[in-house]
């Protein structure tokens, strides 16, 4: 989940009732949760923790009183067999981008080569997610935020194993949601809309998350494309991948 305010506002206000829906995903994606909060910071504030939210006091009490008017949550579904750890946790957090993932490439070293160097002497875990974090980053800084973001991605699709990088990331400028899954590794037990991301548009700002509660009445980002959301403006532009 991921949004940009008017105001300083919680996750649990911008969301709404059915907040308490959100939480109970944490039932299956129980491995950890974490929120990187954004306010114009020199870099966000990141709470992490590698618990099953809907059983955690530090998570009930930071969704209902940390006020940001941007923030990223996060709850961890373990996958690629990989640890339950505070390093492995998202959100991910390099200056003042923050970053989370869903979805797992395979393996996570195979990203490794389109990394700079310098990026990965900063991993705070051994997830794919952190590096897919770092491989962005990478091409962001070849050239720009929007064409780093998309021919990062692009790249990735092109060249690598995944079920899913649908993936959110804050600056201090933009929302970035990236919308990119392969329907045809949908985990077990989860029905055909489980990648799917959609958003909600209004007064009080732009909010978006993935699927598994109640979303009445909100707008799909379709696969295979990326979406970028003004801060200040709240102007949003949808590009194909």
């Amino acid at each position: 989940m991921g949004y940009v305010a008017n105001d300083a506002t919680t996750l649990s206000q911008i969301a709404g009732p059915e907040f308490v829906e959100f939480t109970a995903l944490s039932a299956k994606h129980g491995d950890g949760w974490g929120i990187a909060s954004d306010s114009h910071a020199a870099s966000p504030d990141l709470l992490v923790e590698p618990t099953r939210a809907k059983e955690s006091a530090t998570y009930s009490k930071a969704v209902s009183s940390i006020t940001s008017n941007a923030a990223l949550l996060h709850l961890r579904w373990a996958t690629l067999g990989l640890p339950v750890t505070e390093g492995n946790t998202h959100p991910f957090v390099s200056g003042n981008i923050s970053f989370i993932h869903n979805g797992g490439i395979k393996p996570p070293t195979s990203l490794d080569s389109g990394i700079d160097p310098e990026y990965l002497t900063q991993l705070r875990g051994d997830t794919d997610s952190e590096r897919y974090f770092y491989y962005l980053l990478t091409h962001i800084n070849k050239s720009n935020l929007k064409d780093g973001v998309v021919s990062g991605v692009r790249a990735i699709c092109k060249g690598l194993e995944y079920s899913s990088i649908n993936a959110m990331m804050m600056t201090p400028e933009f929302l970035v949601i990236i919308c990119e899954h392969n329907n045809n590794k949908i985990p077990e037990d989860e029905g055909p809309d489980y990648y799917e991301l959609f958003y909600r548009k209004d007064e009080r700002g732009v909010l978006i998350a993935s699927t598994g509660w109640t979303q009445e009445g909100w707008q799909n980002l379709p696969n295979h494309h990326v979406m970028f959301v003004d801060r200040k403006t709240h102007n949003v532009e949808v590009i194909a991948l």
